[in-house]
């Protein structure tokens, strides 16, 4: 039996508000303000992401060995790679590594406050 259940997944960032935004722009969910510290994403899937002001924060970095790792990630599936990354780069993600000619099945971005993402083919 589980101890609990899954509630989110929070994320620092210089600013919630445009984070959480751009998050929404991926996803299409609803964003819900509880101050102006945190914001919640709530994906049509039912999943939850939440965005915590932190004072001074430092992007993480990817790809890196050392303990300036990238902290976490986020995947998400997408039917059309070349058109959602069209989408993502105007909603404001940088990339990171997109060279997928090897037959990888993703590429890397980052969000606008540097956390890592990636868009991920899904398989028939």
């Amino acid at each position: 039996m589980a101890i609990a259940t899954f509630s989110l997944v929070a994320l620092d960032c210089p600013d919630p508000s445009s984070l959480a935004h751009f998050s929404d722009g991926v996803l299409d969910g609803e964003v819900k303000r509880s101050n102006e510290d945190w914001y919640d994403l709530y994906t049509p899937d039912g999943a939850r992401i939440a965005f915590q002001r932190a004072p001074g924060h430092q992007p993480p970095k990817w790809p890196s060995a050392d303990h300036d790792s990238q902290q976490a990630h986020l995947d998400f599936e997408v039917p059309d790679m070349d058109g959602a990354q069209q989408q993502v780069l105007a909603l404001g993600a940088k990339p990171l590594d997109l060279d997928d000619s090897d037959g990888r099945d993703s590429r890397v971005y980052a969000d606008p406050a540097g956390h890592p993402f990636c868009l991920c083919r899904i398989q028939p």
